[in-house]
């Protein structure tokens, strides 16, 4: 298996040997549309181009390449997306090539993010594969002269039913080739799949364990130098003087430049000091004088914005959603209940921090080594920001060492493009962790103001989620709108199953600049917390079993209403637990997909809590590897674990308190818990995510059982399951 590389296409053919014709399948987007091509090309040298790019090349040797148009971050596109053509070409996936795409037009969009990469795909890369095996048959049936209905692929080759006779894909490029590419092809069935379903290894796994798999870290270029930036650790800053004098005399130090990080409407200035080597660099940048204009931004501090927010809980805000009369019917209920959750800033902190490797050539063109989960994005933030064209920039995408929405972002890249153009030299430009995770962007900082009203019989009569805080969108757009709701930041609060007959959810904007950014299950994974967690204490005073009580609101049949059945079926909810355990339970749905949690706790003698189990109902509507579904899941109830108890990025002085592992912790492996996944794959029309879904459900798990547990009711994140106050 060959690793993610920088092969381009002349040189794929040269080192294949490749002459005569080749098979080429793949779809071009199309605004919201995807369809198939098939071309023909005669490769008659080694210098032949395309203006085709494939998803699937065949050629008369029979060796086969499969594109993967997103990007890998370790949640295994490297085998899903591939597998989706594979299966239908009746191939193995240890018997092809796998090359990942780099930005180009033709493919695309190729971001891996929302975790959309095999729900936006499924269908149309299957109708690949199946579209090249019926022309490989059919051609077999053309040169066997024998009725197509006799013949059938099977492991890159066709055969003949009554004879046996055998041909290799290779051998029928050239007749393939010639035929009309089937604009409705017929898909296998499920129960016919090879690859689809089956939890089989994952091709990049034992390149990750050998040590050959390629990372944004290791991309080494011919003549390359080192850069560490000195960046403001107060956003907003402007950058008066610096000193290098002492950073010159640092051997190894070559130069000293300013250079510029662009994300969105924001340009931070930042000092790069450029060296032989890494160390020499970190060194020379330790050594820097330099003053800054803090414009005032160091008077910025978490208490009191966190307090305004609380402040801003009295507005009305944004209608987002409205469904009966829920101000008359809250006023005038007698059985009434309110609440405040709130949720802090957290970083991204992916274990390979960011990093790039940039090189300028003439006539203004770059090319680029990156981790990214978006080549298009990189090629368009670097052509904007330099001013260039996209077309000028070559981004070679490399294995991500974990992404999680901040390498959705190219504001690291465009710093890396303005050091190199200013040197004149190939330069790779590494982040120290304090820099991941100091210099943002953030997850926002969240609160919501909750309300619920019951009848005497203990039914919800009135419901409101009011969210209270910054945008990810307004602290990038130049062109944000404050007056009308954003989406994403009231991100599946009106899409619950849960029916309320009279419901109003609202926002109200809060002005940061501080940056931010999508994190795994972007805003879910804060609003899930008040939601769920308020459903909790509805329940409660409702005296409802928590569970029951969901279910009671969910007449109608639904997904939700699917999964909370098969979590209280799966985790036994209701069976007798050892002394001091208690369950909780969450579940939630947004754009990404739905999952159901069911948290066992217990607590100890000296009134610390420990997470002993999770049970997991995650509903995908279909699956490609389980195994890799149980391990997003379990990766994202340890992301939900660290998210809801350990630290949240507090500012003081318009700086973050958090530098590095020792202050801005992770969930450690002894602190890990069992988990139990079950998938609910039934074959659906409706294709859901498996990376993110998981998250969202964890902490108000978490928290509705820690008050099962003790009576103590947790509204804010991050908690410390050491002392529960």
């Amino acid at each position: 298996m060959q690793p993610t590389s920088q092969l381009d296409r002349r040189n794929f053919i040269r080192l294949s040997g490749l002459t005569g014709a080749a098979l080429v399948l793949g779809f071009r987007s199309s605004g919201a549309e995807q369809t198939a091509d098939a071309a023909l090309y005669n490769l008659e040298t080694a210098g032949s181009t395309f203006e085709v790019t494939p998803f699937v090349i065949i050629d008369k040797m029979g060796l086969i390449t499969i594109m993967s148009n997103k990007p890998e971050m370790g949640q295994g596109t490297y085998q899903s997306i591939p597998a989706l053509i594979a299966e239908e070409l009746e191939v193995s996936l240890d018997k092809v090539i796998i090359k990942q795409t780099s930005g180009e037009a033709a493919y695309g969009s190729q971001t891996a993010g929302g975790s959309s990469s095999v729900r936006g795909s499924y269908n149309q890369l299957r109708k690949t594969g199946a579209s090249a095996r019926e022309m490989l048959v059919t051609a077999a049936s053309q040169q066997w002269n024998v009725p197509v209905t006799e013949c059938y692929a099977e492991n890159a080759s066709v055969i003949h039913k009554p004879t046996g006779k055998k041909f290799g894909y290779g051998e029928l490029v050239e007749t393939a080739s010639k035929l009309e590419v089937p604009k409705n092809p017929t898909l296998k069935k499920p129960e016919d799949f090879k690859i689809l379903g089956k939890s089989i290894q994952r091709p990049d796994i034992p390149l990750k364990v050998s040590g050959k798999a390629m990372f944004g870290m290791d991309a080494q270029v011919p003549g390359m130098v080192y850069a560490s930036v000195e960046r403001c650790p107060v956003f907003g800053s402007k950058l008066i003087s610096y000193d290098d004098s002492a950073a010159l005399k640092i051997k190894g130090v070559l130069k000293v430049v300013k250079s510029e990080r662009v994300y969105g409407k924001n340009k931070y200035e930042g000092i790069a000091v450029v060296a032989e080597n890494y160390w020499a660099a970190l060194q020379g940048r330790k050594a820097l004088k330099v003053q800054w204009d803090y414009q005032g931004f160091d008077k910025f501090n978490s208490k009191e914005y966190e307090q305004s927010l609380r402040d801003m809980a009295k507005q009305d805000g944004l209608v987002a959603h409205n469904v009966g009369d829920f101000d008359k019917t809250f006023a005038d209920s007698g059985i009434k209940l309110e609440a405040l959750y709130e949720t802090p800033i957290v970083s991204h902190s992916p274990m390979e921090p960011m990093n790039c490797t940039v090189n300028w050539m003439e006539g203004n063109k770059v090319e680029v080594w990156v981790s990214t989960q978006g080549p298009n994005i990189i090629k368009k933030e670097i052509a904007n920001s330099q001013g260039i064209s996209q077309d000028d920039v070559k981004v070679n995408v490399m294995f991500n060492g974990g992404g999680f929405g901040r390498r959705l972002y190219g504001d690291f890249a465009t710093e890396a493009a303005s050091i190199a153009r200013a040197i004149g030299k190939p330069v790779k430009m590494i982040w120290t962790r304090e820099d991941d995770t100091q210099a943002g962007p953030f997850r926002p900082m969240t609160y919501s103001a909750m309300k619920g009203s019951l009848s005497a019989d203990g039914k919800v009569t009135a419901f409101q989620h009011k969210v209270i805080s910054p945008s990810i969108n307004g602290t990038s757009n130049a062109k944000y709108d404050k007056t009308k709701v954003d989406g994403t930041m009231v991100e599946g609060i009106s899409d619950q199953k849960y029916e309320f007959p009279n419901m109003k959810n609202a926002y109200v904007y809060s002005e940061t600049h501080i940056p931010l950014a999508a994190w795994r299950s972007v805003t879910s994974s804060t609003l899930a917390f008040a939601h769920e967690c308020f459903i909790d204490e509805l329940a409660v005073k409702a005296k409802k079993d928590p569970l029951a009580f969901r279910l009671e609101l969910m007449s109608k049949e639904s997904d939700a209403k699917k999964v909370l059945t098969k979590i209280k079926e799966f985790s036994k909810w209701g069976s007798p637990l050892p002394k001091g355990w208690a369950r909780g339970v969450a579940q939630y749905e947004f754009f990404a997909g739905l999952a159901a949690h069911v948290v066992e706790v217990s607590k100890k003698a000296d009134g610390s809590i420990k997470i002993e189990k999770v049970y997991c109902v995650i509903d995908l509507g279909t699956v490609v590897n389980p195994d890799n579904v149980k391990a997003q899941v379990e990766g994202a109830v340890a992301m939900g674990i660290t998210a809801a108890t350990k630290d949240g990025i507090v500012f003081e002085k318009g700086q973050s308190l958090q530098t590095n592992f020792q202050n801005n912790r992770m969930l450690r492996m002894n602190e890990m818990p069992k988990v139990e996944v079950m998938i609910l794959a039934d074959g659906g029309a409706k294709i859901k995510g498996v990376g993110e879904p998981g998250l969202p459900p964890v902490a108000p798990a978490i928290a509705n059982a820690i008050f099962a547990a003790t009576g103590k009711r947790i509204r804010r994140m991050p908690f410390d399951l050491n002392k529960i106050v």
